[in-house]
């Protein structure tokens, strides 16, 4: 059976929503259905059978697309409405799964074409259009309010990704059929990184032997690398061996964080090294010593965390939602969001060679028990068992 899925996010990119689509679509296959992809023109292809991408119109004015509302995904979704309109016209599909925004769409083209809408929920609407500034207008923010009430109350189910969302959408549709189902580790099957991984990744890196304390992901405003690189002084001024490794984030992010390294006077003991492929990152883990999820603001669970956990590497992460959704003190140290508090907590370990241990070793049990690839796909089925028969 073929399902059609429309995506508006740049697919595919090695960043949270795209991950999450491709996650989804692989349990759908594995589970045997075979998915049609309309999405943006923008975005590497991937290879898994079963599935098929069919892109919107190239637009040659826009080459990236930033995370978050922008006027950029505002033109794209106008072209990503009419490309999926076009796939209905040309094949009949009994099921229609919609991601972020699109579910909007799928409201109308379910109707229109009579097919089952499962919406996919990354996030809280209203909370990530204020938080974003992409519109301030008062009127504005009140409609996208009732564009999730909407999306949430028209479609026929909804799977969320985090515990605060699942509750806000049960909040605003106490009728609707609502699933949680949490993502495994984005490495999930990859090899665990070695010692030799490591070992090569410090002399590249020129890391020496002392402690590396890691963050991988983007490096847009919300995830705290400010306050992350602020925080590096002090901690290395007790000690002075400990790097500092930055890794993810467009070029032009790189650079900018790069410039407040220079001004803090921080740059010899922080490597910051952009993107690098998914297959990489147990390589990274390997070798660090703490874990970073420095976020100062939002909800949304940052998909790392789910690999931060599987590593078995003690994790140091801000106490804000987006964090505490998922981590516990009994997995993690959990401090204020500031640069004083990072200090601290990073200290605060580097001290503490066993309470290091300790988080470790229960980061990777809770991982084993809770967000592995069986448990997603298990998660999966049930949704898809319970939503795939016709009402009528």
């Amino acid at each position: 059976m073929r399902i059609l899925m429309i995506s508006p996010q740049p697919f595919f990119e090695p960043r949270g929503a795209p991950f999450c689509v491709y996650q989804h679509i692989k349990a759908l296959i594995t589970l045997g259905y075979e998915v049609d992809l309309v999405t943006y023109h923008v975005g590497k292809d991937i290879d898994l059978p079963g599935l098929r991408i069919f892109r919107a119109p190239k637009l040659p004015f826009i080459q990236t697309v930033k995370a978050g509302p922008s006027r950029e995904k505002v033109i794209l979704d106008g072209f990503l409405f009419l490309t999926a309109f076009g796939r209905l016209l040309f094949k009949k599909y009994r099921y229609l799964h919609t991601h972020e925004e699109a579910a909007m769409m799928g409201i109308a083209l379910s109707k229109i074409f009579r097919c089952k809408h499962l919406y996919y929920m990354h996030c809280d609407l209203p909370e990530l259009i204020a938080g974003s500034g992409f519109v301030k207008n008062k009127l504005a923010l009140r409609g996208a309010d009732f564009a999730q009430k909407l999306m949430l109350r028209r479609s026929d189910s909804v799977v969320t990704f985090y515990p605060g969302l699942e509750e806000t959408a049960k909040q605003i549709a106490p009728e609707q059929k609502v699933y949680m189902i949490l993502p495994p580790p984005l490495d999930e099957g990859l090899p665990a990184g070695t010692e030799a991984d490591a070992v090569r990744l410090r002399h590249q890196l020129q890391l020496g032997s002392g402690p590396v304390l890691l963050y991988t992901g983007t490096l847009e405003n919300y995830q705290g690398l400010d306050i992350l690189l602020q925080s590096v002084g002090p901690v290395t001024a007790e000690f002075p061996d400990a790097r500092y490794v930055i890794v993810g984030g467009k070029p032009e992010q790189v650079e900018d964080l790069k410039q407040q390294a220079q001004k803090l006077g921080i740059m010899d003991r922080v490597r910051i090294v952009g993107q690098r492929p998914l297959e990489e990152m147990p390589h990274f883990q390997a070798m660090a010593t703490i874990l970073l999820s420095p976020r100062n603001k939002g909800t949304h669970t940052p998909l790392k965390l789910y690999t931060y956990l599987r590593s078995g590497v003690p994790i140091l992460a801000t106490s804000i939602l987006s964090n505490t959704q998922i981590l516990t003190p009994d997995v993690a140290l959990l401090v204020q969001p500031t640069a004083e508090g990072l200090t601290e907590g990073a200290l605060t370990l580097l001290r503490n060679p066993t309470l290091m241990k300790k988080l470790g070793s229960r980061a990777r049990q809770v991982a084993e028990e809770q967000y592995s690839w069986p448990a997603f796909l298990e998660k999966n089925r049930k949704a898809y068992s319970e939503f795939q028969p016709l009402t009528k």
